[in-house]
């Protein structure tokens, strides 16, 4: 053990004072390995961090929740884009048809999105997402209520004039946001009274769900005032959330049924609804990323293989400079296996070296991406030491060959080399 401990100790000596003695021909020797490292993690961490956001985006929507619109999830590929645009948007009558029918669901809510300029005083934001829901949607999309209270059922029967509005809304169109409630703003010129404010959630890759922060929840009965819900370029929603234990494929097939029997279709005729939920998006978004991974370790093959020739070469180098002192290690007794190992530590220790270059450069990347991109974008544990482990691999990859012809040298030979 202590004998291997020497032999590590005299690697990474020998490997310091070459990165002493040579800065630029080792710091251009291993640029490619710099380069390799710094594209494959930064596009991992970025692909995985995207991922990971947009999988947490979507299991904010609910892993047990089904939507029933008019498009697809993801795009329908195999279906005929004019046979979407045909389809009726879902109905508040169909909504209230399913929810007295279901057996399999838990909560069952309607949902009219849509985009209108919100003003209060002199201050104004526009393309402000407008949610017309019915009286389960907080049940379905859960929040936290940071000042006021959430719609009661009265307000929902009667279609009252009072909102919930988002953690950003408050900000930006108050001056003084925690004092939001009782405030009156309005929506496409009428009023509207602000009863609760909705905790801030954060924005992730897909926004957050729903993404309460710039939204403004109001009764579904009140959005006749501000835009005709027949509207067929209005997009609606049926949101459906399943009973604890129930699979999501059993619900959706006792949905697929009560809507056809509410839109009275033949059992012919091609369904004109769609059913969404998480587990297709999250696969769809996962082969995006899968795709975007093999890419970018496709283009970093490049550099890796020109960062091994780089460290070949620079080891073969060093070999040759040394040779004297490698054969006066062997005429003292230094064993083959001894002076093969300390070459393959040193191309080891060298590659390692590169690599933290590059893990550096990609963390200052992962700090631009995240204030750009809108979602944290990480270098995870598992992914560092893949990096690590890879810069092992290719510094033993490139010093082989250099190692074995160090370890061969005769001593006597190799003495009177200098």
């Amino acid at each position: 053990m202590r004998r291997s401990f020497e032999i590590i100790a005299t690697s990474f000596r020998l490997m310091w004072e070459e990165l002493r003695n040579n800065k630029l021909r080792t710091f251009l020797s291993l640029l490619g390995i710099i380069i390799g490292i710094f594209c494959i993690v930064g596009v991992l961490a970025t692909v995985r961090s995207m991922q990971t956001s947009a999988n947490e985006s979507l299991q904010s929507l609910g892993s047990n929740t089904v939507y029933v619109q008019k498009w697809e999830w993801g795009g329908g590929s195999d279906y005929p884009w004019w046979k979407f645009w045909q389809r009726p948007q879902p109905k508040l009558e169909e909504m209230e048809f399913m929810k007295r029918k279901i057996q399999n669901a838990q909560y069952v809510a309607y949902a009219f999105p849509f985009q209108q300029t919100v003003e209060y005083e002199n201050n104004a934001l526009d393309n402000v997402q407008i949610n017309g829901i019915t009286a389960d949607f907080n049940e379905i999309n859960t929040f936290n209520i940071a000042q006021g209270r959430y719609l009661t059922q009265s307000e929902f029967d009667a279609g009252t004039s009072n909102c919930v509005i988002g953690n950003t809304i408050a900000e930006n169109l108050f001056t003084h946001p925690e004092n939001a409630i009782g405030k009156e703003i309005k929506v496409k010129g009428m009023k509207m009274t602000v009863v609760g404010v909705i905790a801030k959630q954060g924005k992730g890759f897909l926004g957050s769900g729903w993404n309460f922060d710039e939204s403004v929840l109001v009764p579904y009965l009140q959005t006749v005032r501000f835009i005709d819900p027949k509207n067929i370029f209005q997009d609606k929603i049926i949101i459906v959330k399943g009973k604890e234990g129930i699979p999501v494929e059993d619900l959706k097939v006792e949905m697929k049924g009560l809507i056809r029997a509410a839109r009275r279709l033949g059992p012919k005729e091609d369904d004109t609804f769609a059913l969404n939920d998480i587990s297709s998006s999250s696969q769809f978004i996962n082969n995006i990323s899968n795709g975007l991974s093999q890419g970018g370790i496709a283009i970093t093959v490049l550099s890796f293989v020109v960062g091994i020739f780089g460290v070949a070469n620079i080891m073969f180098v060093t070999v040759k400079e040394r040779t004297s002192m490698i054969g006066l290690k062997k005429a003292i007794g230094a064993k083959r296996r001894t002076i093969l190992l300390e070459i393959l530590l040193e191309s080891a220790f060298l590659c390692i070296v590169g690599g933290l270059v590059g893990l550096a450069l990609v963390f200052l990347l992962t700090l631009l991406l995240s204030g750009a991109l809108g979602f944290k974008v990480f270098i995870s544990i598992p992914l560092f030491l893949f990096a690590i482990g890879l810069c092992i691999f290719f510094g033993i990859l490139a010093g082989i060959i250099p190692a074995i012809n160090a370890s061969r040298l005769d001593p006597v030979v190799a003495i009177r080399s200098k």
